[in-house]
């Protein structure tokens, strides 16, 4: 049975002191979470966030149409000239993503730590 997906944002700052906009994702990742994703990316400000972490460690499972959900949004920020970074997806899932081309639109990290520190 699939688990509503739930999201949030934080606002951080850079270690050059850039704002960064965190997008925080609970639950699995479907076709029924197009509000929750690109939703929630669409209703940041553009021109003052260009720096954008996604934060998976709390997803459980992302089926084909989750992914084509996160691919949009990857394309939305690329074309708003917005680099985005992503931490804490299992190791399958960082297979799959390297796999369809996501790490064209987003570096993958295994912590928030570890992206932070490649802002």
């Amino acid at each position: 049975m699939q688990s509503e997906t739930k999201s949030r944002v934080d606002q951080l700052t850079s270690p050059a002191g850039h704002p960064v906009s965190v997008l925080r994702f609970e639950g699995d990742i479907a076709s029924t979470s197009k509000e929750a994703v690109l939703g929630t990316y669409q209703a940041l400000a553009k021109d003052k966030y260009k720096l954008i972490l996604l934060d998976f460690t709390k997803v459980d499972y992302i089926n084909s149409s989750g992914i084509a959900l996160v691919i949009q949004m990857l394309i939305e920020a690329a074309n708003s000239g917005q680099k985005v970074y992503a931490y804490g997806l299992s190791p399958h899932f960082t297979k799959v993503f390297t796999m369809v081309g996501i790490t064209k639109y987003a570096g993958l990290f295994p912590s928030q730590d570890a992206a932070m520190a490649a802002l």
